[in-house]
């Protein structure tokens, strides 16, 4: 047992600590907000939590990005009423991988467990998978991140009040070959780390903006899918700021520039590992089940549109002409619509998620997207007809609207009985209720828009 790829059991684990002589142990798991929380264990310490669990503060069940607590809000398994006990957490042997930067120190991702797995980005993803797997399918899946990269640090952008940043390159050139070999040596290194930490990176280019930079990640299972996007944006920005440089995945930045997405590309596979998305004899190959599976994505998107765009800023993005959705639409190969059918053979035909942005929490984003596909295919839903051509420009008719807001986002959500049948009434419940909690402490802050706007003129 010499490598942490091998790693899938506890014994495995065990073997490879001691095989390392490790005396700490990294370990962490994602919260609501897809943001990496966790800690170094000594070895007789994560020893014990291998074989009996372990627990965290449940605060990481009650509070913000920022480390606020939620209040005012309905939360049972967190808050000052419950003294702020632990809630169990499980190690999970198999995502074990070496920080090559620590020595190799070893890092392993928990679960929350117990009565919080309900709560638990990554156990509502494995649920969601595991119903397609009842219903005869497996599921491939990837995801493909933007990322803006900055000549900054955490501590001058704060003292710039995050205006007039530094991007790392200057200008519009996207996809090339000047910025990636003047700067190889950046990106050799960060598809280093990430092949190291068996993060496999298929294609990564510059994009459409200064300093911004898109990586298509490669394809595995949902639940290892996502454990590689949210530790590729972690790490990412790790590897950023190990630099004197910030990497952000922020979903719009500034009205200049496009905003970033997370699109999620995902398809169906049979208990043989056959793909069930193509059908030669049918148009554009889209078989009876991917249309199903689309429809399913467009009738529930308005509804579960609150996972997948988690932010006030995310609403920012979805502007006409900028690269994202604005309605609930399909389309083959057609970048200006939500669904994206991607055709052409067996092994490629598949559905790309252009909604989520890259703010979006992985394991949500895809539960969501995989959730409403497979309940298209449970009711036999039939998608609305594909757009074709420029959707900003189409009547929104035929197109089924989005939430314009966060506010109207969860609102919907907490409405919706698809999702409750989907998700579980807990996670509905606290995550609408973590979305308007959000919404409120941004309604507490006046912007420079509304300072420029009203100042001195109203």
């Amino acid at each position: 047992m010499s490598h942490a790829s091998d790693v899938t059991s506890i014994e495995d684990a065990k073997r490879l600590i001691e095989a390392r002589n490790l005396d700490y142990i990294k370990v962490g798991l994602f919260d609501l907000d897809g943001v990496m929380r966790g800690k170094y264990m000594s070895r007789a310490q994560f020893f014990g939590a291998l074989e009996n669990g372990s627990g965290f503060c449940n605060v990481l069940l009650g509070e913000d990005c920022q480390d606020q607590l939620y209040s005012g809000l309905d939360i049972s398994h967190s808050g000052w009423h419950t003294g702020f006990a632990d809630i169990p957490v499980r190690i999970v042997p198999d995502t074990c991988r070496a920080i090559p930067f620590e020595d190799n120190t070893l890092l392993f991702l928990l679960e929350f467990d117990g009565d919080a797995a309900p709560l638990c980005p990554r156990r509502l993803l494995q649920s969601t998978a595991q119903k397609a797997r009842a219903m005869g399918f497996k599921v491939k899946a990837a995801l493909e991140y933007e990322f803006f990269l900055f000549n900054e640090t955490p501590q001058s952008a704060r003292e710039k009040h995050y205006r007039n940043l530094q991007t790392f390159t200057p200008d519009l050139f996207g996809y090339s070959i000047l910025r990636n070999s003047v700067h190889s040596e950046l990106y050799h290194d960060l598809l280093q780390l990430c092949q190291t930490m068996d993060l496999p990176v298929e294609s990564i280019h510059t994009e459409t903006g200064p300093g911004v930079i898109e990586a298509a990640l490669a394809a595995d299972s949902a639940v290892n899918a996502a454990d590689k996007a949210a530790l590729f944006k972690t790490f990412t920005k790790v590897w950023a700021q190990r630099r004197n440089l910030m990497a952000t995945f922020m979903a719009r930045w500034s009205e200049k520039y496009s905003g970033q997405s997370g699109h999620i590309h995902m398809s169906l596979l049979d208990l043989e590992d056959r793909p069930v998305f193509y059908d030669p004899d049918k148009a554009h190959g889209i078989s009876r089940l991917q249309r199903h599976f689309i429809a399913g994505q467009q009738h529930l998107l308005p509804q579960l549109l609150a996972m997948m765009a988690p932010t006030i800023n995310a609403y920012a993005r979805l502007a006409p002409g900028f690269w994202a959705p604005t309605a609930a639409s399909w389309g083959v190969d057609n970048r200006t619509v939500a669904l994206r059918v991607i055709s052409g053979s067996q092994a490629a035909q598949r559905v790309e998620h252009r909604l989520a942005s890259a703010d979006a929490n992985p394991y949500l984003a895809m539960a969501a997207a995989l959730g409403a596909g497979l309940y298209g295919i449970e009711n036999k839903l039939e998608p609305l007809d594909p757009v074709q051509g420029n959707a900003y420009s189409q009547s929104a008719s035929n197109q089924p609207a989005l939430p314009a807001s966060l506010a109207a986002a969860a609102q919907a959500l907490r409405a919706s009985a698809a999702a409750r049948q989907l998700f579980g009434d807990t996670f509905v419940d606290h995550y609408a209720a973590s979305r308007e909690w959000e919404v409120s402490e941004f309604n507490k802050h006046v912007t420079d828009w509304e300072l420029a706007r009203y100042f001195e003129i109203i």
